[in-house]
């Protein structure tokens, strides 16, 4: 057979004959949680009160003037700042401004997600801005702006990218050396039956009946930005409050410490 008669193309890379539709495991993994979890039962894995362990690196990207990585389990986060720099704008400001700009990569969640920036983008964006604006001094910072840029590498909850990115942000703009109130650190929390449980995955937060986010500078202890979604009592509000304060207070002692580490080691 000649080969102009055949369906080959040389001017493209020819797929297999045969194709199969990608399987997602989303639904797979929502059902093996459900299996494994019921109602009423004790959480799975670890307590109620207890947070995933965290890793995290100050510094690790050389062209940002400040920069920070978080990681707890499946949720990844990566923070640069650039800045302060004189704003572009010709009115003149007497406090700087802080811009947040969040960004999922589009292997980021189990479906892949379209490299643009969505509904979802800005609301996080808005809590994590929300956080840090009360801690940075940007009265000493006239005309200035300060550009944060928060990348979501892997996702396990929105809560958890509100959490895990204002601590990477703070923890980046204190690695610039921007004057600052005090570090801000961040906790979430779920109402799962009769349970506060914090730190709570994707799949926990969707069993829950709402869920929580509070912000704040645990030095000074002051809280920047409290987040809600769902139905809670005030009794139950308060408890999810006081529980994510007293969790934050360890979170602090590993941002503080890493921060240390990281400056002792470019001073050696």
């Amino acid at each position: 057979m000649s080969h102009w008669q055949t369906n080959f193309d040389r001017r493209r890379i020819n797929g297999p004959e045969e194709s199969f539709p990608p399987v997602y495991d989303e639904e797979e993994d929502q059902d093996v949680f459900e299996q494994q979890w019921k109602e009423g039962q004790p959480r799975l894995g670890r307590g109620p009160r207890e947070i995933r362990p965290i890793y995290f690196r100050p510094g690790f990207i050389s062209q940002a003037n400040g920069s920070a990585y978080i990681e707890t389990e499946k949720t990844k986060i990566a923070c640069a700042v650039y800045g302060p720099r004189q704003s572009k704008s010709t009115t003149y400001n007497e406090k700087g401004k802080l811009n947040v700009e969040v960004k999922f990569t589009p292997f980021s969640c189990k479906r892949r997600r379209a490299p643009m920036r969505d509904a979802e983008d800005r609301p996080i964006a808005t809590q994590i801005h929300q956080a840090l604006l009360s801690s940075v001094r940007l009265e000493l910072l006239p005309k200035s702006s300060i550009d944060i840029f928060v990348t979501i590498i892997e996702n396990d909850g929105i809560e958890g990218c509100i959490a895990a990115g204002s601590i990477a942000a703070s923890a980046a703009l204190a690695d610039a050396g921007i004057e600052m109130f005090g570090l801000v650190v961040s906790c979430s929390a779920a109402m799962v039956g009769k349970e506060i449980w914090l730190d709570p995955t994707e799949d926990e937060a969707k069993a829950a009946t709402a869920t929580f986010v509070c912000a704040g500078m645990p030095a000074l202890g002051t809280i920047t930005s409290l987040w809600q979604n769902g139905r809670l009592t005030p009794q139950e509000s308060v408890q999810c409050l006081e529980a994510c304060q007293e969790r934050s207070t360890d979170i602090h002692l590993v941002v503080a410490h890493g921060l240390l580490e990281s400056v002792d080691s470019s001073d050696g």
